[in-house]
């Protein structure tokens, strides 16, 4: 199966019905508590755990917990100064993959 928008291929239509939604926004699972959107299940479900107030990932350095144990990963990166990503332009560094993507944008304009 072959993306019409960008030409990436799949083994599964499955799987391409899922890409296809980076390209259209489509975001078909709606929280019942909220009404927020996802383009996911398992993006509603992570979600759906912040209504419950359940966060298992408790930071060792402070208070802070947390939902996932990447949302603790990040986190535990404000207390060792951990910048893992860096900008390939500029040599720049970044904790946060998100940041460097913002910043990476300046470069090309």
């Amino acid at each position: 199966e072959k993306c019409l928008e960008c030409g990436k291929c799949f083994t599964l239509k499955s799987t391409l019905v899922q890409h296809q939604r980076r390209h259209t926004g489509e975001r078909p699972y709606q929280c019942p508590e909220c009404g927020t959107r996802f383009m996911y299940s398992s993006e509603l479900k992570r979600h759906q755990m912040r209504h419950k107030e359940e966060k298992p990932y408790q930071c060792g350095e402070c208070v802070k917990s947390f939902v996932t144990r990447k949302e603790l990963q990040v986190h535990e990166r404000v207390h060792t100064g951990e910048k893992p990503f860096k900008c390939g332009e500029c040599g720049n560094c970044f904790s946060q993959k998100q940041n460097l993507l913002m910043h990476e944008r300046r470069h090309t304009g």
